[in-house]
């Protein structure tokens, strides 16, 4: 964790802004004291023009997680905060799912956020969020058991909850609009140098240019059969970074894409994720996507939920267009530094795009099965299938 910052009403830290506002709010918050608190700036995607920052606060032996959402940091392209409610970026959403209580919605079964201290309307238009700090192990370190288990709460709670009341400020179309957002590097698909990086030949399999250009091309045939599919009240960011131990249950963060998902578009993210950024090695992919699933249905059936699984089945696997514009992205960085989420450390290059190129691999087999699924079950043949 970075060193902490001291703030009180007479200095200010640069990256807070305004750290009069944060001192005062954190008297109120975590009740008076004396002397300064104290913030840890969190790691978060810093690109997101929604996201002022994300720090732990403590004063004493007090602690609180304040997030500052704001639409004023300039961010531009696809990383800009939007004004529209149902835009998959809009920047007000998270405040909004948090103060409506419909970010507890999975608690009975097993998952839930933490709970909100202070939600303050600031002078300057932006919105601290402080929040309870869960101090229960990250996801990003847990066996695979654990995120079995996970899996399990996950298909209880969304079979049990099905899909949210509509709210005007929760996200649609979120999928297409995430992945339609994210051009970078695109023309490099097809072009033959980029695929010719050492980074890219050594490490990616054989095979995987045909299959992630063949995923670009049918991309609207997926990202039509996923709004088509059962749907369920979905997190749509969900991954080991945002999760997290609370006792035997799990606390999940970050509810800013919250809206109408497909029924296993979740569990369709959090696997890859927990590979791409190198929680579970890749070779383990594989038994533990059988497993997960396995363990997700059995949340679903021990739920209530009576439909047919094969549609579940068919939006995981389908999910994987959502990593469409991964592969590009690869392409197109695959001369610069390697480093982790939030660029505070560097990563082994070489390790990252053999891993990721196993799991885009990975992927491509799951985008075959929803080929092969999604007729027998009554939609449209994919173009390339033809």
């Amino acid at each position: 964790m970075p060193e902490p910052d001291a703030v009180d009403a007479d200095a200010v830290d640069a990256e807070v802004a305004d750290a009069e506002a944060v001192y005062e709010e954190a008297q109120q918050v975590l009740g008076p004291f004396t002397g300064p608190a104290f913030l840890a700036s969190l790691t978060h995607n810093a690109k997101n023009g929604v996201t002022g920052g994300v720090w732990n606060v403590s004063a004493g032996d007090r602690t609180a997680i304040l997030k500052v959402l704001t639409r004023s940091k300039g961010a531009t392209g696809r990383w800009a905060a939007s004004d529209d409610p149902r835009h998959w970026n809009y920047w007000r959403r998270e405040a909004d799912v948090y103060t409506s209580g419909l970010a507890q919605a999975w608690q009975p079964y097993g998952i839930r956020a933490p709970r909100l201290l202070a939600r303050v309307e600031r002078a300057d238009g932006d919105i601290a969020l402080w929040l309870e700090r869960v101090r229960g192990q990250p996801a990003t370190r847990w066996k695979v058991a654990r995120h079995l288990e996970h899996a399990r709460r996950l298909g209880a709670a969304q079979g049990a909850v099905g899909e949210a009341e509509d709210q005007p400020w929760l996200s649609h179309r979120f999928l297409r609009q995430y992945v339609g957002s994210n051009t970078l590097g695109q023309e490099l698909l097809d072009d033959d140098e980029a695929w010719q990086q050492p980074l890219v030949r050594d490490h990616f399999p054989e095979g995987l240019r045909r299959d992630m250009v063949r995923l670009h091309h049918d991309r609207e045939w997926f990202l039509d059969v996923m709004e088509s599919l059962p749907r369920a009240f979905s997190h749509l960011d969900l991954w080991p970074a945002n999760t997290c131990a609370d006792g035997p249950r799990s606390a999940v963060f970050d509810w800013a894409f919250a809206g109408d998902g497909a029924l296993g578009e979740d569990l369709g993210n959090y696997l890859p994720d927990t590979v791409f950024d190198l929680f579970v090695p890749a070779a383990r992919l594989p038994k533990y996507a059988a497993r997960a699933y396995e363990a997700y249905l059995r949340g679903l059936r021990d739920s209530g939920w009576k439909g047919d699984e094969n549609l579940v089945r068919l939006a995981v696997c389908a999910s994987a267009v959502k990593y469409d514009w991964l592969t590009a992205l690869m392409l197109a960085r695959a001369g610069e530094e390697q480093v982790a989420y939030g660029g505070d450390r560097p990563v082994d290059a070489e390790h990252r795009y053999r891993e990721r190129g196993s799991t885009l691999a990975f992927l491509a087999e799951w985008a075959t099965e929803a080929r092969t699924l999604a007729p027998r079950l009554g939609f449209p043949e994919a173009p390339s299938g033809r």
